[in-house]
């Protein structure tokens, strides 16, 4: 793993979501790259992301496929990070899919600690928060 992978993951393992950036006023990615995807610019910070955030887009799946650990239905969404500028995907649970929407508010739900890894697996799924809808301006340059 890159150096800025591993600062990613071994916050995972504390419990933490780490995000790099390239310097004061650059975008946070979470998980980190090792330059701006736009500017080539080196990632030289890390950024300590909260772990609740918004759903940006989401798709409702249906389709029973082999291999599958999760029973239909379902919620595969995007969820941006408050404070990151790029979502990432992840399971929206504790919800009904009928009644997830873009612009929830979400926060991750922990496995038991002893379970946790090296592993962005260590968020069991979302949740939704029960806070306002974000407003869509927050987020419409994220989708």
């Amino acid at each position: 793993a890159s150096a800025e992978e591993s600062f990613y993951l071994r916050g995972l393992r504390e419990g933490r979501l780490i995000g790099g950036r390239t310097g004061p006023g650059g975008k946070v990615y979470i998980p980190p790259r090792s330059a701006d995807p736009t500017t080539g610019e080196p990632t030289r910070e890390q950024v300590e992301l909260p772990d609740r955030g918004i759903v940006t887009t989401f798709c409702i799946v249906n389709v029973p496929f082999r291999g599958q650990q999760i029973k239909p239905p379902y919620v595969a969404a995007y969820v941006l990070l408050d404070g990151a500028d790029i979502p990432f995907l992840h399971l929206v649970t504790e919800i009904d899919p009928s009644e997830v929407r873009m612009g929830m508010r979400v926060r991750a739900v922990w496995k038991p600690r002893d379970e946790w890894t090296e592993s962005p697996g260590n968020i069991s799924h979302f949740e939704p928060t029960g806070e306002p809808d974000a407003p869509y301006s927050s987020y419409e340059k994220h989708l």
